[in-house]
């Protein structure tokens, strides 16, 4: 049935994370609903908006990281493309930081 996808361990883990937090913030939404707030981001957001803006930026730092792999091994001279979980954790920083701070 998943055989259409390359299901390798950072992308299962990717999901997994996101499907966390998908529950996640659905439990604290209905224990203690969110109210608008600004933060460093230009808008006033609720966590909703923050998690959906952190999870964008998120995709976009791994496709960026996928699609720079080849030139980050040539410029760094490395014997291999980068690992993909150097962008998985730099992503979910980032999704923290948004989170936290947006």
């Amino acid at each position: 049935m998943l055989d259409w996808m390359v299901w390798t361990t950072p992308v299962a883990v990717l999901f997994a994370a996101i499907a966390v937090l998908l529950v996640g913030m659905t439990v604290w939404e209905l224990r203690s609903p969110t109210t608008l707030r600004r933060g460093w981001l230009p808008i006033e957001t609720t966590r909703g908006d923050r998690l959906f803006i952190g999870l964008l930026v998120a995709a976009y730092i791994n496709l960026a990281f996928v699609g720079l792999g080849g030139k980050l091994q040539e410029w760094l001279q490395l014997d291999a493309e980068p690992s993909v979980w150097i962008s998985f954790v730099i992503s979910m920083a980032v999704l923290a930081l948004i989170m936290r701070k947006g």
